[in-house]
């Protein structure tokens, strides 16, 4: 039977094991998550094939630079087929060091920069990181550029991510000296990717975030997705693109405040209220940003969508005033 998730579905053809890597197939949906409540009222139309198509587009960029990922191929319009990874669960029990061939129970958090407003930002001026956690020696100025990229680390498995020291991190995921280093080489080389990409489209490439496995010869390999606007903020003249522009609907709605409240309280998920719908009028130019972003990056017409930048300036209007945020 297939998994659901957020925004995509994976339907195993082939169970992974110990010793041999599974195949699965990802069904990318139309549906978005924020703030890790899960699926979200409305859908945005085109936006399951976009993701699909940029992310087979991606892993061949990735494959060239030299980044192993489990991509295998890119079915038409909106499936993914990947070699699968056994999840091992650490809260169940400890991963031992030998095992192969399982899912690192982290996300990979990569920043080029660090604007006003930024999550690290107030986490540093609350004292839960610090300067020296992230290798710094002051506070970055607002327009600072870090190459190679800040790196952090979050849970994986948990019922809401939470950031960890690396030390935690290697714990956590049985990751020794020579993984750790393959994991922060591997993001350093998929930054350095996909921030080239989004130059050569018009685009900057502020963060994002990338996942891994453990392969059946105990080496690190890409899983999941890179580059997209689900994983990655990408801007235009300071626009954000993708997801960044729901998040904003809904923070200046409280449910990021609200979601961290229910998980705190042990709200099971089953309770929590759903959130409002989208705007009237804000679904279509959103739909429209993900297949003009999909073109740009890809440099193939599906949809013959309108510009990115006509696209950006009608979703900039909702950003300011046009619709009640």
């Amino acid at each position: 039977m297939p998994k659901r998730f957020s925004t995509k579905t994976l339907t195993i053809v082939e169970e992974p094991s110990r010793t041999r890597s599974g195949v699965g197939i990802f069904e990318y949906t139309d549906d978005y998550s924020v703030f890790h409540y899960g699926k979200m009222p409305d859908r945005i139309p085109g936006k399951g094939e976009a993701i699909a198509r940029m992310v087979a587009f991606n892993a061949e960029l990735l494959k060239e630079a030299g980044v192993p990922t489990h991509f295998r191929r890119f079915h038409p319009p909106n499936h993914i087929e990947v070699e699968l990874v056994r999840v091992l669960d650490p809260a169940v029990a400890p991963i031992a060091a030998a095992e192969r061939n399982y899912l690192v129970p982290l996300q990979v958090i990569f920043r080029n920069e660090l604007p006003a407003g930024n999550s690290l930002r107030r986490r540093l001026a609350a004292g839960t990181v610090s300067l020296s956690d992230l290798g710094l020696d002051s506070v970055p100025a607002e327009d600072a550029r870090f190459d190679p990229p800040l790196i952090e680390f979050t849970t994986k498995l948990e019922e809401i991510d939470r950031f960890v020291t690396t030390d935690e991190a290697c714990r956590i995921a049985a990751l020794d000296e020579r993984r750790l280093a393959r994991v922060q080489e591997l993001t350093q080389s998929v930054d350095r990717v996909i921030t080239a990409h989004a130059r050569a489209v018009g685009l900057e490439h502020a963060d994002g975030k990338v996942e891994y496995g453990i392969d059946g010869d105990g080496d690190v390999m890409l899983v999941d997705q890179a580059g997209t606007p689900d994983e990655n903020r990408l801007t235009l003249r300071g626009l954000p693109i993708g997801k960044q522009v729901m998040r904003d609907f809904y923070l200046a709605r409280g449910l990021e405040a609200q979601v961290q409240q229910w998980a705190a309280e042990g709200v099971p998920r089953s309770r929590w209220a759903v959130p409002e719908p989208l705007s009237v009028g804000f679904v279509a130019p959103v739909a429209d940003m993900y297949r003009s972003l999909c073109e740009a990056w890809t440099g193939t017409r599906i949809w013959g969508a309108p510009p990115l930048d006509d696209v950006m300036a009608t979703v900039g209007l909702l950003n300011t005033g046009s619709v009640n945020w």
